[in-house]
């Protein structure tokens, strides 16, 4: 009997996990884009779109302590600038199309902190974005319903993950943000 897509991603990455390598990211962006292009026929996905669920939990490694999760997004939602503390992430389009900015911190003469944003891209069906420790990106559905797969390397509920907020005109610090 053939392993699911999920089945067979869980396993592999689970199997190769290690320290943050090149090798690594290069095999869970490889992993995460055949399961974006996992046919809706697959029972577990036909469900999820059916249910389409804000957020559903897909895995949580035992051992290693990465999860996969599944976002259902509608046309519009943003989530405001964010890292993800020590953690890395990928995330993976499987339907619909999502605009993702990446930002560098820089700290003003007077000391102040702000984001400058460097660019941004179009996340369409198939493809893989991966953000590092300290990297810095928003979200932006263009094209809904997005279902989006992200596998973050550790439970970043748990996680000091910094927020953006714009005051003024410019992306500073903040205590809240949708992520």
């Amino acid at each position: 009997m053939k392993k699911s897509s999920l089945l067979q991603l869980t396993e592999s990455v689970s199997t190769k996990w290690g320290p943050l390598t090149s090798e690594l990211v290069a095999s869970v962006r490889e992993h995460m884009r055949a399961l974006a292009e996992t046919p809706a026929t697959e029972d577990w996905l036909a469900q999820l779109h059916e249910e389409a669920p804000e957020t559903r939990q897909l895995y949580r490694d035992p051992e290693h302590g990465f999860l996969l999760l599944a976002h259902t997004e509608s046309a519009g939602l943003y989530r405001c600038p964010h890292d993800h503390g020590r953690g890395w992430v990928a995330y993976a389009v499987q339907q619909g199309e999502t605009e993702m900015s990446s930002y560098a911190r820089v700290v003003d003469e007077d000391g102040k902190t702000r984001l400058v944003k460097r660019g941004s891209s179009v996340v369409r069906p198939g493809q893989v974005k991966v953000y590092l420790p300290g990297d810095i990106h928003d979200t932006r559905c263009i094209g809904g319903p997005l279902v989006l797969f992200r596998l973050t390397s550790r439970d970043l509920k748990k996680e000091d993950v910094k927020r953006y907020a714009q005051r003024d005109g410019i992306w500073q610090e903040a205590p809240s943000c949708t992520v």
